[in-house]
Order: structure tokens, then sequence, then C-alpha cells
């Protein structure tokens, strides 16, 4: 029995050790890298010369107003679309709740594609509908881009507040004789507070990530994302990159604390509030809030409209036809980079979910003193740009004695630990349900540690896990920034494919490779979310 008790000891100190090294050279390991290369000094520009440089300046700016304007507009239409859900019956909000999922799996970028499809020089609705031939480059096709793209996300966080919210407040003001707009105005929106600003602030950080709308829509309006981005592909110069994501890593600490704080409060707000079925009535500000979230919404069905249906159309003489050409030219670009892609998403989806559960048990469960400061490293990609972390594991793993620069391995590594952080909240938020009781019950029955992460921590986390795998897999599938220094040109995935082919203007083709990304993380999603609720009848 002793012999067992120290094997079962031994073993638990062995997984235990694996996470502390997995975390400090994959996530720690790559920050550094960063950091020591923005402090080279070479003839090469570093950090302090950057700082000091005013014709670099204008990066700064340019980027704080896009993420600005975006923040600000993307939070005001996913208040208008969470707001609705109190005027709406239940069958409809399910319906808009499908079509907000849309955004959630579709590459960060497509919203570049429909725009210049719709609103570009040859534009369906400039040129066409319209009769205007307009320049959609700039400023504000970035904060259009990015507005669409980051509002969906926001939105179902806000609903998702709303769904606890307490009807008794409102019954009481109703009692009182209080009107719709009154109800909005003096209870509902100031207790949605720190949602609101989690929803800002979450939008922010985005977009000062966001290279790629930047990239593509940006034209003359350079931002600090796309400067880092084309320092290492353009200029080849690594330190400057580093030096840029620097910057940006700094404000994006400063937002994420703020954010952090009220992440607390919107989670403490929850916890008291009650489920409710009551509808308000539809008279005052109601009218402001629907137009806002139709809006949206017809907004958000057009730009996916396009996305099909230029799959299936083509120009001639400037008439549109129907045509399968499309899809097979895009025959070539599917074939290798599709099975790559699906392949290297479920293997990130499996290991970042399992590094999740083991490193939530010790942290949360166990509540090992180092492993919550181990909690806080895994987090930090979740802060950075892609593009930071990307460089990270360019710098930390391109020589010995961990060479995997070229590799698969290095790309599917990179996978796993950028998404780890959302991993983590989702099983420790499965965790908050395992009953403190049944572990204790366990251990005064002289159940190992091991045996209680297998056979309670596990089985009780299983609906979380079951998120984490399919929030990781559609994550992998449309992510771009944090492997676009990492794939080699003959070994591409979907996305990076899709980002070459808008690039150099072949909006059909990506058009077909857009349906097919949002079809597989659709049909993954649907399939996880079956999964999910059977598995949580079975552990209820």
């Amino acid at each position: 029995m002793g012999i067992k008790k120290k094997t079962l000891d031994m073993m638990d100190l062995i997984l235990k050790m694996s996470i502390v090294v997995l975390i400090l050279v994959f996530v720690l390991y790559p920050f550094i890298s960063v950091f020591s290369k923005a402090l080279y000094r070479g003839e090469q520009i570093n950090l302090s010369e950057f700082l000091f440089l005013k014709s670099e300046f204008y990066l700064v700016k340019n980027s704080i107003i896009s993420a600005t304007i975006t923040a600000l507009l993307s939070t005001i239409f996913a208040l208008a679309l969470g707001l609705m859900t109190f005027f709406i019956t239940d069958r409809q909000k399910k319906i808009m709740m499908f079509i907000l999922l849309l955004t959630m799996v579709s590459p960060p970028f497509i919203g570049s594609l429909t725009y210049i499809e719709l609103f570009g020089r040859n534009g369906f609705i400039t040129k066409h509908i319209l009769k205007l031939s307009i320049n959609p480059y700039g400023l504000w096709g970035i904060v259009s881009v990015q507005t669409l793209g980051f509002t969906s996300l926001n939105a179902v966080m806000l609903i998702g507040y709303l769904d606890l919210f307490d009807n008794t407040m409102i019954e009481s003001a109703r009692s009182l004789k209080a009107d719709t707009t009154s109800i909005l105005l003096d209870i509902i929106i100031p207790t949605m507070k720190p949602a609101i600003a989690v929803s800002f602030l979450l939008s922010f950080i985005r977009s000062m990530a966001d290279f790629s709308s930047p990239m593509i829509i940006g034209g003359a309006f350079n931002t600090l994302a796309t400067e880092a981005y084309l320092s290492i592909i353009a200029k080849g110069n690594s330190p400057r990159a580093s030096a840029i994501s620097v910057i940006l890593f700094i404000p994006s600490v400063i937002i994420f604390a703020i954010y952090n704080y009220f992440s607390k409060q919107h989670q403490s707000a929850s916890k008291t509030l009650r489920e409710t079925k009551g509808k308000l009535k539809k008279t005052g500000l109601y009218y402001l809030i629907v137009g806002l979230a139709l809006f949206f919404i017809l907004w958000l069905i057009i730009q996916y409209l396009a996305i099909f249906i230029s799959a299936f159309t083509d120009k001639y003489k400037g008439e549109t036809y129907f045509t399968l050409d499309n899809i097979f030219e895009s025959i070539p670009y599917i074939k290798d980079s599709f099975i790559r892609s699906i392949a290297y998403s479920i293997i990130a989806g499996i290991f970042s979910s399992l590094i999740g559960l083991v490193l939530s048990y010790y942290s949360y469960i166990r509540k090992t003193g180092y492993m919550k400061i181990l909690d806080f490293i895994s987090s930090m990609p979740y802060i950075v740009p892609g593009t930071f972390f990307g460089l990270g594991y360019i710098f930390a793993f391109n020589k010995g004695p961990f060479k995997l620069t070229g590799t698969a391995t290095i790309v599917i590594l990179n996978l796993i630990f950028r998404q780890l952080p959302m991993s983590i909240r989702t099983i420790q938020n499965s965790m908050t349900q395992i009953e403190t009781s049944v572990l204790n019950s366990a251990k005064d029955l002289g159940a190992h540690n091991l045996y209680i992460l297998k056979d309670i921590v596990f089985p009780m986390s299983y609906p979380g896990l079951f998120l984490s795998f399919t929030n990781t897999f559609i994550s992998s599938m449309t992510t771009i920034g944090s492997i676009i220094f990492l794939v080699y040109p003959s070994k591409k995935l979907a996305t990076l494919v899709l980002f070459d082919l808008v690039s150099s203007g072949k909006y059909k083709i990506a058009s077909v490779l857009s349906s097919i990304i949002i079809i597989v993380c659709l049909f993954v999603s649907i399939l996880s979310y079956k999964i999910f609720n059977r598995s949580s009848r079975d552990v209820s």
C-alpha cells in the first residue's frame, strides 16, 4: 500500500512539474524573447530609439483613434442587441443568436472581403445601386470592418448578463408606473455598467491587436499592428517589429488590468441576479434600440449573403451570372490547407483543454500557491496581439535546444498556448459546480489526489472541456496573427491561404474558402453543443 502511494505521489509531482515546465517554456520564454529582441542594440532600431522617434508617433495615434471609435460603436450596437432581448420572443432570440454566431466562427478579416465587394469602387452597393465611385480604404473602412466583427461577441456577452437580470426590479418599477424608457435608463443600463465597460475594453484590445483588417482595408492609414507585421515581412527588421510589439503590449496590459477590475464587478453582480421571462412594453426608447439592433443584423446578413453569393457567381460585361467555376478554381487552395487546418485545430483543442483542466485543478481545486502565479502567466497570451506571441515563438525556438521553426510542432504549440487562457476560464467555470463536500468526502475515504482528478473533477468538468475544445477549434481554424510568421509557404493553413487570396484581389475564390471555413466551424459548434447538452444531462 505504501509503495502504491509513493508511486501515485511521484506521478502527481511529475504531472505538476510537467505543467510548470510547459507554461514556462511555451508562454513565458517567448515573452522574454520578444522583450530581449526589442532591447537589442545595433544598427537596427531598438525600443529606446523607437519611443523617442517622433516620426513613429502617428502609428500610436492611428491605433488609439481607430481602436477607440471601434470600441465605442461595437459597444453601442452590442448594447442595442442585448436590450432588444427584453422585447422579443425566445424564438426570435434564438434566430438572432444564430446570426451573431456567424461572425464568431469566421476569420477576422472576412469583413474586409465583403466590404470591398459591397462598397469598393466596383462594389455592388456603391456602383450598381448608388452609382457612386468612392474610396473604401482608410480609417472608416477599418472601423466599419472591425465594428462588424467585434459586435457579435460583445452582444453575446451582454445577452448572457441580461438573461440573469432580476425581474423583481422591473416589476417594482412597473408597479410605480415607470415607463419603458425610465426602466431602461434608470435601472437596467446602470446595472449593466460593469458589463458595458468589459465590452468596450475587450473591443479596444482586439482592435489594437488586429493587423489583418488595416492591412487589407487601411490603405495609407497604418497602425502599430500592421507596422509590426510589415517590419518582418517587407523589411526583415525583427528588432523593430519587437519594439512595436512591446509598445502594443504596454497599453494592452493597462487595459487588461482595468478589464479584470470591471470583469470581477460584472461577475459579482451577476451572482445576485435571477432569470427573467418578462418583456417590456414597446414604447419610448424601444424604437431607437430596435432600430440600431435591426440595422446591425441587416448589415450582418448582407455581409454573409454577399460571401455565399460571391462564391457561386461571377460577372461578364457588367452582368452577374451563376457559375461553379469559382469552386473548381478553389480546389488547389483547399486540398491540403483545409486538411492541415482541421487536423491542427483538433490537436490544439484536445491538448489545450487537457492542459487547462490540469492547471485549473492545481490552482483552483488544490489551491497550490505557485500554480496561481502560473495561472497568471498562462493568461498572458490573451493580453497581447497575436503577432507578438508569434514573434516570440520565432525568437525563442529558432535555435537549440528548442529548435522548432519550420515544423508543424511549433504551429500546433502556438495554437495550444494562445488559446489556453480561454480554456482555463471555461473549465474553471465548470469547476465552480463541484461541491467542496464531495471532494472532502473522497479525501476522507482515502482517495488519492490523482484519483480525485480522474474520477471526480474530470467527469464533472466534462461540459467545460467540450466548450473549451469547441472554442479552441474555432479560434484555431480562424486565427491568423499568431501563426502568420510560423507557417512555411508550402505548409499554409486555410486562413493564411484565404488572407493571401484577399490581399491579392482574388475575391471569388476567397469567398469559396470563407464559406467552407464558416460551414466547418458551424458544424463543429452544433455538434459540440449537442454533446455538451447530453453530457450536462448525464452529469446531473
